[in-house]
């Protein structure tokens, strides 16, 4: 439910910026990561149903949950799935942002690997993490370029 939640909000802030004039970079990898998130929670559900819950790995996903909402009260309305790019608006520098550049990618990479674990379903989490990790390289590859744009033109 949170991630359709997320996805909702993801939507509508990608419209309202939309209208502002910004510009999306990197659609074509989108479905890609659309994809896997959705076969990674569909694995979830077919084979964790039955399995038994180690407390403590499902507690760090629990605290993953309070830095992924720090992500998304830093960005605010600029928080989207998509790489969208505002032009004119500053670099967010705040929040998490002021320690690393991608703390969202952080957090999925752990939700991605722990829940799993917590599962007790080790092989879902090697997997969906590669995959991951692949999808990622595309992603960060194509937002650090337009992000780096940006910083270029802050810093003229």
């Amino acid at each position: 439910m949170q991630r359709l939640g997320e996805l909702v909000l993801a939507r509508h802030n990608t419209r309202r910026l939309r209208a502002m004039g910004a510009v999306e970079v990197g659609a074509d990898h989108y479905p890609l990561m659309i994809t896997m998130h959705a076969a990674w929670l569909v694995s979830l559900w077919l084979l964790g149903t039955d399995q038994e819950v180690d407390p403590w790995l499902l507690s760090g996903f629990v605290l993953l949950q309070g830095l992924r909402w720090w992500v998304l009260a830093t960005l605010g309305p600029r928080w989207t799935t998509r790489i969208i790019i505002l032009p004119g608006a500053p670099l967010v520098a705040d929040g998490p942002y002021r320690y690393i550049s991608h703390p969202n990618y952080l957090v999925v990479a752990a939700e991605i690997a722990l829940l799993p674990l917590a599962l007790h379903l080790p092989l879902i989490a090697l997997i969906f993490s590669g995959l991951n990790a692949a999808v990622l390289v595309i992603r960060i590859r194509a937002e650090s370029e337009a992000l780096s744009g940006i910083s270029r033109s802050q810093t003229a």
